[in-house]
């Protein structure tokens, strides 16, 4: 995981966050490449959820809700992380992700620690001028209870029944206890949600497992190493009361198994208990029958940072080679897919102190800059070709003294590295068909 960390800050992927004044634990930014790879990941995410389908609409709700909001979801009351403090070393671990109450991992005192302690995972902040109880209120710890609340809203000006789904993406935090893996537990971070609709007729478990093979072939349409991941059945004593199923997909990390994202069969939980608190009513009226009713929720719910990283992690290789001289090479690749890769052709002048060819070079990179995602670059032919394979480029395109004559390129494929010539005038077609 240091390599990875190393790589992603030296390629342009992950910043700590405030780094000028000593870092900010659990805040990360993106860099160049990293807010690509981002965009990319979410893209595909609502390219599946939304745009190829019909029976899910966009949303987008605010960061800031009433408190109230979080009274009736049960975060109030019951948002917690169990906290312990070594009275040796000062460190401040979460209970239940240690092996021994006994013994301090870090400094090894045995009967060090403090009684374990409630504490809300919600970070507090004022609204108005004047800070007191009145104007208190939280920056959301999720996102889907923006949806739940205007879940009228949403299906009357929408003019849709269910089934049909409400789906975003949003910031939220939480105020971490034990942050950090990189960006796989935050205190800022983004998610992607899904909530999808059901009525009560038989057919509610059929759609839970539909959505669960939805999002098994999402990730292996990316590439994701189906040895690497896996979609865990959570058992009645796992998953919430009110929840009638639950799967957690999971990634095996360099640190072990880390959850990715949840899907979940919540029943009628949520509503109604909006609902309850605040009085009203936001059951779904059926026009045909003339009745009302709560429909059953099942619920996607994606970390986009931690997809993200997972990705990163995944394409990660150390490849060992031999070169044509015989001599035993190393280099690092990151083996994205194609879709998800931030840039998707690099293009070269074999030499930058020739106007011709530096010139050719450029127009090239114009030219498929609407088409894919690409970068010119000069210097050492060598060096150009491991510095795009570090970040995870799938075509380099170089032109060289031959282009003068025949006007072709070559192109180098990432994975293989194998190399091709190919006509500049054929060159928009060759990519697009591989990428």
């Amino acid at each position: 995981m240091e390599e990875i960390t190393a790589l992603a800050k030296r390629r342009g992927f992950i910043f700590q966050s405030s780094e000028l004044y000593g870092g900010l634990a659990g805040v990360y930014d993106y860099g160049p490449l990293g807010a690509l790879l981002k965009r990319n990941v979410k893209e595909a995410w609502w390219r599946e959820i939304v745009t190829l389908r019909d029976d899910v609409v966009a949303f987008d709700s605010s960061i800031l809700m009433h408190p109230l909001v979080w009274k009736a979801s049960g975060h109030l009351d019951a948002f917690h992380d169990r906290l312990v403090d070594c009275k040796v070393c000062k460190h401040r671990f979460r209970a239940d992700q240690l092996a021994n109450l006994d013994q301090c991992p870090d400094c090894g005192t045995k009967g060090s620690f403090t009684e374990p302690r409630n504490f809300n995972l919600m970070l507090k902040t004022s609204l108005g001028p004047m800070e007191d109880t009145a104007s208190q209120t939280y920056l959301r710890p999720e996102t889907a209870q923006g949806i739940f609340v205007n879940f009228k809203n949403i299906y009357q000006t929408a003019r849709k029944r269910p089934p049909f789904g409400v789906a975003q993406f949003g910031k939220a935090f939480r105020n971490e206890i034990t942050p950090g893996n990189l960006t796989y537990r935050l205190r800022e971070f983004e998610q992607a949600e899904l909530e999808y609709f059901v009525p009560d007729d038989g057919r509610d478990v059929e759609h839970f497992r539909n959505w669960v093979e939805a999002r098994k072939r999402w990730y292996a349409d990316y590439g994701v190493k189906s040895e690497r991941l896996r979609f865990y059945e959570l058992t009645e004593q796992e998953r919430p009361h009110y929840a009638k199923a639950g799967v957690d997909v999971e990634y095996l990390f360099p640190w072990g198994w880390g959850e990715l994202e949840s899907i979940a069969h919540r029943g009628t939980y949520d509503l109604d208990a909006h609902m309850k608190l605040s009085g009203k009513d936001l059951r779904f009226f059926d026009e045909g029958t003339k009745t009302h009713y709560t429909p059953l929720l099942i619920e996607s719910s994606a970390g986009m940072d931690r997809t993200a990283l997972t990705m990163l992690v995944d394409a990660c290789e150390r490849e060992q080679g031999i070169d044509p001289n015989g001599k035993e090479t190393e280099r690092m690749v990151l083996r994205f897919h194609p879709k998800i890769a931030p840039l998707q052709v690099a293009v070269f002048s074999l030499a930058r102190n020739k106007p011709q060819l530096v010139e050719t070079a450029r127009s090239i990179e114009r030219g498929l800059h609407a088409a894919f995602r690409t970068q010119y670059d000069e210097g050492n032919i060598g060096q150009l070709y491991r510095r795009q394979d570090e970040i995870g480029t799938p075509f380099c395109v170089t032109v060289d003294y031959e282009t003068v004559q025949d006007r072709s390129v070559t192109v180098r494929e990432r994975d293989s590295m194998k190399q091709e010539r190919v006509a500049i005038d054929a060159l928009d077609g060759y990519l697009g068909e591989r990428l």
